[in-house]
């Protein structure tokens, strides 16, 4: 299936490895011309190098000030925008009672407001485009919240929020936004919280953990062509693991 791809214009960040590499990873393989981002310039560098990235820079999306830099470097570097990915590494763990003021601002900043400030510079670029798509990437703690996870918990469902309500407003414009909810996925995220080893598929219905690539296919799909009617969406790829009914 051709997904419409070719030659348009993505932004994705926190692209040097896991779901936002596999996602870039796969929009370039579609033909789109995609611009990554990370804090690490050495992994960030040989992403690029892997998936042939039409360029690339260091920025913690958790400051304001990178971000419009980045957005600026993007759309300088692509020619416009027509593809956002926003993606950022998970907040730190902890109950409520662990986590300090500071790390409320912290998780605040990067997990809520990296996304808002993405969406906010880049809407008037995607406005522009033919084709205009916006993917966050987000957790099955949108959903259905994880214990000792209290940062994820809390932000993450403002982020499915505000994507909902945002989806009527930019709709006109003949742009869509949904969120991938992922659970199970083997990243180095999931590997951190298992306790640095290998996290148990015992408790899925398919009996194994995801791969990236599988979010990353996912992804490049509701960037394309054929998935214009579907906006204002959270969509688990989880291997059954939320339980409820949604």
């Amino acid at each position: 299936m051709d997904l419409g791809l070719q030659d348009r214009r993505a932004l994705v960040t926190a692209a040097s490895k896991g779901l936002g590499r596999a996602s870039a990873a796969a929009l370039a393989a579609e033909g789109a011309r995609v611009y990554i981002s990370s804090r690490n310039e050495e992994s960030l560098r040989a992403a690029a190098q892997e998936i042939g990235a039409a360029g690339w820079s260091t920025a913690d999306v958790a400051s304001a000030e990178q971000v419009a830099g980045l957005l600026e470097a993007s759309v300088e570097a692509l020619g416009g925008l027509d593809v956002l990915v926003c993606n950022a590494g998970g907040p730190p763990p902890g109950g409520f009672d662990a986590i300090e003021e500071d790390g409320w601002r912290t998780g605040f900043d990067l997990t809520l407001m990296s996304a808002v400030r993405l969406i906010r510079g880049a809407l008037p670029h995607l406005r522009r485009s033919e084709q205009g798509r916006i993917v966050i990437i987000t957790s099955i703690t949108a959903r259905q919240p994880i214990d000792n996870l209290v940062l994820s918990n809390a932000y993450r469902p403002a982020i499915t929020g505000m994507a909902k309500t945002l989806s009527r407003e930019i709709g006109p414009d003949g742009i869509t936004i949904n969120c991938i909810a992922p659970d199970a996925v083997t990243t180095d995220r999931v590997r951190q919280l298992a306790g640095g080893g290998e996290p148990s598929a015992d408790h899925l219905p398919v009996k194994r953990m995801g791969r990236p690539d599988e979010v990353g296919a996912f992804c490049a799909y509701l960037c394309s062509a054929q998935a214009g009617f579907i906006t204002g969406q959270t969509l688990s790829i989880d291997g059954g693991s939320l339980r409820g009914i949604h």
